[in-house]
């Protein structure tokens, strides 16, 4: 058995005098760790108080406090004119012969001590950077957002004295008063014919997509996808397991007529688009294909996901109803979310579907996120009731329309030597192409050594395809300015 003299206290209890954590805590935290790891085994004698502190450099009743800690969580015993003692219950297995490893006291360890199945599907090129300047795929600009209104809504919502219902468990699809509101605003909005209880929200887009797959898609299941598609919604649906088949798109939108020759040889599950601006390529479906769709998806029961992640952005006329607004069968499950009309820290989404459908996602979803923020929810609908959140994105709408000219002009004189492009409709990001002989990749790394971060996820290029998709939105037009000159000035000394 060891004797206190024997254990090198000094090298198992470290104390950081600059950390938040208490120094008895720290004491008391560190001795249950050498406890766990066999360090301090059981029923060994401890130091006493004053011989501790002096090891330890610190005040008597600090160890006092430490010891009164691991005794009242059960680690130790205090025995009256015996000593202390480690717990003689507490058992760990036959790996008591650990060194003294300070290290391994005091981290997590690095690595899981069983195996378990990792995804490659799942593995996301994000790279990360300080820099100040950076396209995005099509972010907003978060310094539009209506914060301050909507921290006076939330607060207000707190200060109820009726808050108690939206800080309970709750057993519905989200907010009732916010469902309410919003099937109203898109009702408006988007030409739909729904209630509240054709909706459930979610934390964006992508938990829509996640929970639609995870519910309808069996594994070998056929998902056809544009060709080009969003890579987050592949990388979903191959996770469910389902196959995916890749269609054309085209200056009208994804190729109506390779789906149909697709579902004459196969059976078709479900068809992805992204219909009012394609994702990455920003380009609209025609009204006829949307309609051309809508029979398709009826004559051979495939289910229609529309994301319409940027619908409330169109500049050059009216917006063109989503497929969702002319769905009288049924087959199409219609996703959305304020991420880009507001911010995409807000993570505030929805699924519109049947009814009966809308249940069974409940289902699903309660058990990875029982039910979302009530709270936050609750001021979003009194936003949307005041219209408050309308004003915004008729305000944004402007201010990012001025941009998409601005930086298409940008586009136009000074990088017309190595890219073509056609100004999107709408959106929040422009399409580019570029000629084949240009490395996308070193021409990130180059704008990167200057300020500029061109992430990966924004750079297509193939043996056949040499493109970039550059969103403009959240950034102003200084920003907008200096980021073609990072970007002109790089081209020409690599190029």
């Amino acid at each position: 058995m060891n004797s206190p003299a024997e254990i090198p206290f000094k090298n198992v209890i470290l104390l950081d005098r600059l950390s938040g954590t208490a120094v008895y805590l720290q004491i008391a935290h560190q001795m249950i760790n050498a406890i766990q790891r066999g360090v301090l085994v059981s029923g060994v004698k401890l130091p006493g108080t004053r011989p501790l502190a002096e090891m330890l450099g610190v005040h008597r009743k600090t160890v006092v406090a430490a010891y009164n800690e691991l005794d009242a969580q059960g680690w130790i015993e205090i025995l009256p004119n015996s000593g202390t003692f480690v717990a003689k219950r507490i058992q760990v297995g036959d790996l008591v012969t650990l060194p003294f490893d300070t290290k391994n006291l005091v981290s997590y360890p690095k690595q899981a001590g069983y195996s378990f199945e990792r995804s490659m599907l799942l593995d996301r090129p994000v790279s990360l950077s300080k820099v100040e300047l950076e396209f995005t795929d099509g972010l907003p600009d978060v310094r539009l957002a209506p914060m301050e209104r909507l921290a006076k809504a939330y607060s207000s919502v707190l200060k109820r004295k009726n808050n108690r219902k939206y800080l309970s468990y709750s057993h519905v699809e989200g907010n009732i008063y916010f469902r309410g509101k919003l099937a109203d605003y898109l009702n408006n909005t988007r030409g739909l014919h729904i209630g509240s209880n054709n909706i459930i929200t979610t934390r964006g887009i992508q938990m829509g997509i996640y929970l639609a797959s995870m519910l309808l898609i069996k594994k070998g299941d056929h998902v056809v996808v544009g060709n080009l598609s969003y890579y987050v919604a592949n990388m979903i649906f191959q996770q469910a397991g389902a196959q995916i088949a890749s269609v054309p798109v085209d200056d009208q939108g994804i190729s109506v007529e390779a789906v149909r020759k697709l579902c004459e040889t196969t059976r078709i599950r479900m068809l992805y688009i992204t219909p009012h601006h394609h994702y990455p390529t920003t380009v609209t479906l025609s009204a006829e294909r949307r309609v051309e769709l809508l029979n398709l998806s009826i004559q051979y029961r495939f289910i229609i996901l529309e994301d319409d992640h940027d619908y409330d952005f169109h500049y050059n006329s009216s917006p063109v109803l989503p497929l969702a607004s002319a769905d009288g069968a049924g087959m199409v499950v219609y996703v959305g979310s304020f991420c880009k009309a507001m911010a995409p820290g807000l993570r505030a989404g929805y699924i519109v579907a049947p009814e009966n459908l809308i249940l069974e996602l409940g289902k699903l979803r309660r058990i990875i996120d029982r039910q979302g923020d009530l709270m936050m929810e609750q001021a979003l609908g009194e936003l949307l009731d005041e219209g408050e959140i309308q004003r915004h994105i008729k305000k944004a709408q402007k201010v990012y329309h001025h941009r998409r000219d601005l930086f298409g002009e940008l586009l136009e004189n000074h990088l017309s030597n190595f890219l073509t492009f056609k100004t999107p409709p709408g959106g929040l990001a422009i399409w580019t192409e570029w000629r084949k002989d240009i490395n996308l990749m070193r021409i990130s790394k180059a704008c990167l050594k200057q300020n500029l971060h061109l992430p990966q996820t924004l750079l297509f290029q193939t043996e056949n395809l040499s493109a970039m998709r550059l969103g403009f939105g959240s950034m102003d037009e200084n920003e907008l300015e200096e980021s073609i000159h990072v970007l002109k000035n790089v081209l020409e000394k690599n190029v």
